[in-house]
């Protein structure tokens, strides 16, 4: 009897992408960050994919000190792989951007792969009242800005952390940001098992359609043919049908308050465990299993939990 293919969920619990005032239930403090990241690893998410806020604010902070307020508590209380991000926060350099992944030696970390417009300000149209001066702001300055991660900035990356044994999460929101990744594999400083995030639905990358999803695996196909791990993010609304899609091709999925602020149409999410539990009921529907933190580790060929230093 053929074996059940494993499926790896990854919840981003708080991002840097939404605000406070969008989601009261959005994770803010180092104490709601630790709790929702243990309750999605309970409800199934193998990999916990992390930023970090001001605690005053909920502004998005990028401090080591920030992110160690949470990263000891999350290790000692979950098997669970954590993931850090080196994408932080759109504006940030490069160099603050790295440090926590450069410091904190996980096993994973984010990469994005490529610079782009990321257009956050259409949100306004729905949110309309804000707690923290810094909110709307954050949302118009999406209009003229550019999410800069040239090839200089990934590499000096890759070879920032190349003796750290992390491994990498490559978020790739368009169909040039596989081109840029097989660059980097040609020059040998990425190596297989790739660990391909698609992201799809963000303004400036590639939308939300079901033959832009195709379009991506037939062109990592190609590029990597064998040498990845794939895995579907759908932004908001499309969290949920375009992972669900992705599974039925083999993908694992990504899920969590980062990405989505919702549980169904109009449905404010309570949780970023709710949203695990919603992903899961769909994969096991289809009769697919869901990873463990071990078996996650072993699909990805990650170094270990008690090689990372927090």
């Amino acid at each position: 009897m053929a074996k059940t293919r494993k499926v790896i969920i990854t919840c981003a619990v708080t991002g840097a992408i939404h605000t406070p005032s969008m989601n009261p239930n959005l994770p803010v403090t180092a104490d709601e960050i630790t709790e929702a990241a243990l309750g999605a690893a309970e409800a199934g998410a193998s990999i916990i994919h992390l930023h970090a806020r001001n605690e005053k604010t909920g502004k998005p902070d990028q401090s080591v000190e920030a992110f160690m307020r949470f990263l000891p508590r999350i290790k000692q209380n979950t098997e669970a792989v954590v993931n850090i991000t080196s994408g932080g926060a759109p504006g940030m350099s490069i160099e603050e951007r790295l440090q926590p992944a450069l410091k904190c030696k996980p096993e994973v970390a984010s990469l994005n792969m490529g610079s782009m417009n990321f257009g956050l300000y259409p949100m306004m149209d729905r949110f309309k009242n804000f707690e923290h001066d810094w909110e709307q702001q954050h949302l118009e300055n999406s209009r003229d800005m550019v999410f800069k991660n040239t090839f200089a900035d990934i590499e000096y990356i890759l070879t920032s952390c190349s003796d750290n044994g992390t491994r990498f999460e490559f978020e790739c929101y368009d169909i040039s940001h596989l081109y840029n990744l097989a660059h980097f594999l040609d020059r040998k400083l990425v190596r297989p098992p790739l660990f391909v995030q698609s992201v799809f639905g963000i303004l400036g990358g590639i939308g939300p359609h079901p033959e832009d999803l195709m379009h991506m695996k037939r062109t990592a196909d190609r590029l990597f043919g064998s040498d990845y791990q794939w895995s579907i993010l759908g932004a908001g609304r499309n969290q949920i049908p375009l992972a669900a899609m992705g599974a039925s091709m083999g993908a694992n999925v990504r899920v969590g308050m980062e990405d989505s602020l919702w549980c169904g149409p109009g449905k404010l999410a309570g949780s970023n465990a709710e949203q695990v539990n919603k992903m899961r009921q769909v994969l096991e529907g289809m009769s697919l299993e869901i990873a463990t933190p071990d078996e996650a580790r072993d699909l990805l060929q990650l170094k270990g939990g008690d090689q990372v230093a927090f």
